[in-house]
């Protein structure tokens, strides 16, 4: 525990000027591409995991991190998508503190981030769940709580949050990821099937909090709603990011130095507490049948939710890409991505609608079983010949992210106009 705070400590500048007066004196005047580019390359990652949720022929039927089943192409098609929540939510921490810099006062931002957080979580069982069901029917399933979700309750969160000194903001976060893995061995009952009784208030509180699970808030066999994002440690993960923010107070030559430092730190915690194989992550890491999969097993992290060890390999190399890319140049290949950046719930929101829909036409073009890709998963398995291999799965996501591209570069020129103040929400 004392390298994890060691570690953890290095992610704090050792001077953060005081609050407000950089802000005023010289305020932040144009976007930082590099935050947008690592945001936009995470927003593109996220759309191939969520392809493959409705292209892959495996699809939902087995984890394709489970080391018992999954093969090395299967497991990091699935593992890279692991830095894309971590980053989504701790660069919106960041991006809240970022209009601070833009001359944004607290009473403002406070303001933006609870009616903001609250819009999120309409969203996610609007918007999102229509994206992920392609039905509007309640009836049997409330939806998902997921990234969006999270992140709107850790906005209203962070509402409050800000008005403390930054390093106790800091501290907050950190400590909540650093920790939250001692709690792993409190679980409450969770629904078992027809005839079980579903989780009380507390029970159903801590699921919420921690554990996660399957939650029927009107009793069984009222809709469900299922929590795959509980809000321990996540709240931490976006405090941290917007504590992280006050690194853009520094000096360029000073702040890529402490990003590509702090980075490798986070980076070198993980692989020690990692191999230490003692605290960080609820499962242990174990030799495999190969060198291969031994080596699976111990990238094979917990992500329901996030333990430490999680964080530490997806924030650790976000940091260094940060440093590595703090005076990006706007090539062919970066300004899409950069794009994707600028407008990462535009994307979000169409880009379940895109992997969702290719998967639907590809299995109607083809003659495939379609019934598993209307309405909510729980009860609706695939049937073995739905589905395709890993090959058509990345063709429809590149394909997909072709689709996305115009459009996401129009909101994006629409949204620098500033002339719709609700854009801000989107």
């Amino acid at each position: 525990m004392e390298a994890v705070r060691e570690s953890m400590d290095a992610r704090i500048p050792e001077r953060v000027p005081e609050e407000g007066t950089l802000a005023r004196s010289r305020p932040l005047r144009d976007r930082i591409d590099s935050v947008d580019l690592l945001r936009g390359i995470v927003m593109v990652i996220m759309l191939l995991d969520h392809t493959r949720d409705f292209v892959h022929s495996d699809g939902l039927r087995f984890d394709p991190t489970d080391i018992s089943r999954t093969y090395p192409l299967l497991f990091f098609t699935r593992w890279i998508t692991h830095f894309c929540a971590p980053i989504f939510v701790f660069l919106a921490g960041t991006g809240a503190y970022l209009q601070v810099l833009r001359g944004k006062s607290k009473r403002e931002l406070s303001r933006f981030l609870w009616t903001r957080g609250l819009w999120l979580i309409v969203l996610e069982f609007t918007a999102v769940r229509f994206g992920v069901f392609f039905s509007l029917d309640y009836s049997n399933a409330f939806g998902f709580m997921q990234v969006i979700w999270v992140i709107g309750v850790s906005m209203i969160v962070l509402a409050a949050l800000i008005h403390l000194p930054t390093r106790a903001i800091a501290w907050l976060g950190i400590g909540m990821i650093a920790a939250h893995n001692l709690m792993d061995g409190i679980h409450v009952q969770g629904w078992r099937g027809p005839g079980s009784p579903t989780p009380d208030l507390g029970a159903s509180v801590w699921m919420i909090l921690h554990q996660g699970g399957l939650l029927f808030p009107l009793g069984f066999p009222g809709p469900g709603i299922f929590v795959i994002y509980p809000l321990v440690p996540w709240i931490g993960v976006m405090a941290a990011g917007y504590a992280f923010g006050a690194v853009y107070r520094l000096d360029p030559p000073a702040r890529r130095q402490w990003l590509v430092r702090n980075g490798a730190a986070l980076t070198a915690a993980f692989v020690v507490i990692r191999a230490i194989n003692l605290y960080g992550d609820p499962e242990r890491w174990a030799a495999q049948r190969s060198a291969v999969m031994t080596f699976l097993s111990f990238l094979d992290v917990t992500k329901y939710p996030p333990s430490l060890l999680f964080l530490l390999m997806t924030l650790g190399p976000a940091l260094i890409f940060l440093g590595l890319f703090d005076r990006v140049e706007r090539r062919r290949l970066t300004e899409p991505l950069i794009v994707f950046g600028r407008v990462p719930m535009f994307f979000y929101l169409l880009q379940w609608v895109v992997a969702h829909g290719l998967g639907l036409l590809l299995s109607i073009a083809a003659g495939k079983p379609t019934a598993h890709l209307i309405g909510p998963p729980l009860g609706n398995a695939p049937p073995p010949d739905a589905g395709f291999g890993l090959g058509t799965v990345y063709l429809a996501w590149i394909g997909g992210t072709l689709l996305l591209y115009p459009l996401c570069k129009w909101y994006a020129e629409l949204k620098s106009t500033g002339r719709y103040r609700w854009m801000s929400y989107l």
